[in-house]
């Protein structure tokens, strides 16, 4: 199963890289902010190209913890703008309740901008989710029912309304109330349950007076900065395997989690883009329906939630847990064209007396490299391991590869040996400067 390593030097892929793009390489919850977190540092800004509310990203920063859902994680920086691009569906009640948090935590939110161009969600939104979500049974896809994919569709249909149209109150409220009735009457057709449009109308017009000082033409900002030679980081919510194209359809989200998603959410042109940074975990976690190749549904997964602390960090659910899948892996480098990718959580494996690697899948007894493009194929699929001897011992807080357990280390050379692209990055445990950078 070995193959020659195509990986390129760090000095190949060149030093100066003005817009970057992070992005999850499974099903989510790889552990993004960190790494955005890190990299947020040498950056001025950094922007949000997709997803809603629905996506949780955790930094932690000395013995304090922040959950985000919609702010950009280089709001701890001074130095850095946040930007909510286009691409984003907006829930004003989270934004104001995270903005409010961070505040009150010390962390100003005072540069914060808003793309005048993304869509706002509301309460009718989340009502259709909901009844939509039960009227599937037993076929339910797992959605979080905050109201990001009605909200999506009433985007593409052209009924949805924007940000910047908090700019004229008059016609904000109009077209606030004009869509509420109508939404009103879907939502009772499909029988979910119906809102008091008086009070969503008052709700938002409180709301939109409160955004209109973050409201910004973040599309010329953007290139603004990068023509002034700031360096820029794009930031996704989700990941690849969740890309209502390129996932597990239909167990995936509404948006475009991959990098090209990051052009389109932005506006910034994709010969603008000069490294794409993959984000994968050192094993594997969904949550919700649908296949999943590598599932450990023993104890060994029950260990890997239970030391991962794998539970939503919006819905609070269980993630299932399965062994590292560079199949996967393969096939997010190739449809993010990853220069790099970041492996994290590496330190949760380190009590398994034995790791496991998937490197290839087995489909009617034929070996496939290749990710299938249907779930139905891949539930047929059957995983190919490489074992490791589990390395028992503490790797938390480690910096340097050198000093990573020699089979570790292994586990990072197979990552690099399967995908062809360098691991720059490792994580060693939660903490922020918990991380080797090679």
């Amino acid at each position: 199963l070995a193959r020659a390593s195509t990986v390129t030097s760090r000095s190949e892929r060149g030093a100066c890289m003005s817009v970057t793009v992070v992005v999850g390489t499974q099903w989510g919850d790889e552990g993004k902010a960190k790494v955005i977190d890190l990299l947020a540092a040498s950056h001025t800004i950094v922007a949000r190209y997709q997803g809603g509310h629905n996506a949780g990203h955790t930094v932690v920063i000395g013995d304090q913890k922040y959950a985000l859902q919609l702010t950009p994680s280089g709001v701890f920086y001074d130095t850095v703008t946040p930007v909510i691009g286009n691409g984003v569906v907006v829930d004003l009640p989270t934004l104001f309740k995270e903005i409010d948090s961070l505040e009150s935590r010390g962390i100003s939110t005072a540069r914060l901008k808003v793309s005048s161009l993304a869509h706002l969600i509301f309460p009718w939104h989340q009502a259709i989710d909901a009844a939509l979500e039960a009227a599937r049974g037993d076929s339910k896809i797992g959605t979080t029912l905050k109201g990001i994919g009605p909200a999506y569709v009433d985007k593409v249909k052209r009924a949805g309304i924007r940000v910047g149209e908090v700019l004229n109150i008059t016609s904000f409220e109009a077209k606030v109330r004009e869509r509420a009735v109508a939404a009103r009457r879907e939502v009772s057709d499909i029988g979910g349950d119906t809102f008091d449009i008086d009070q969503v109308v008052s709700d938002f017009v409180a709301y939109a007076q409160r955004l209109a000082p973050y409201v910004a033409d973040t599309v010329n900002l953007l290139h603004d900065a990068r023509e002034r030679g700031e360096h820029i980081l794009l930031e996704g919510a989700q990941a690849t395997f969740l890309d209502v194209d390129h996932g597990t359809y239909p167990y995936v989200t509404s948006s475009n989690p991959i990098a090209g998603g990051a052009a389109v959410g932005t506006g910034l042109g994709p010969r603008h883009i000069d490294r794409v940074v993959g984000i994968a975990k050192a094993y594997t976690t969904r949550v919700g329906m649908g296949p999943f190749p590598s599932e450990l549904t023993d104890d060994l997964g029950d260990k890997l939630v239970d030391i991962g602390r794998e539970f939503g960090t919006v819905t609070g659910r269980r993630r299932r847990t399965g062994w590292l899948d560079t199949v996967m892996l393969r096939h997010a480098m190739r449809v993010n064209s990853l220069t790099e990718i970041a492996l994290t959580k590496l330190d949760v494996l380190d009590t398994f007396e034995e790791v496991k690697v998937c490197v290839a899948y087995k489909i009617n007894g034929e070996i496939v490299r290749n990710y299938p493009d249907t779930v139905e194929r891949l539930a047929q699929v059957e995983p190919v391991y490489e074992t490791l001897a589990g390395w028992m011992s503490s790797t938390e807080g480690i910096t340097e590869f050198s000093q990573l357990p020699r089979t570790a280390q292994d586990l990072v050379k197979i990552v690099e040996r399967e995908t062809g692209i360098p691991v720059s990055m490792v994580g060693t445990g939660p903490a922020r400067d918990s991380m080797v950078v090679r």
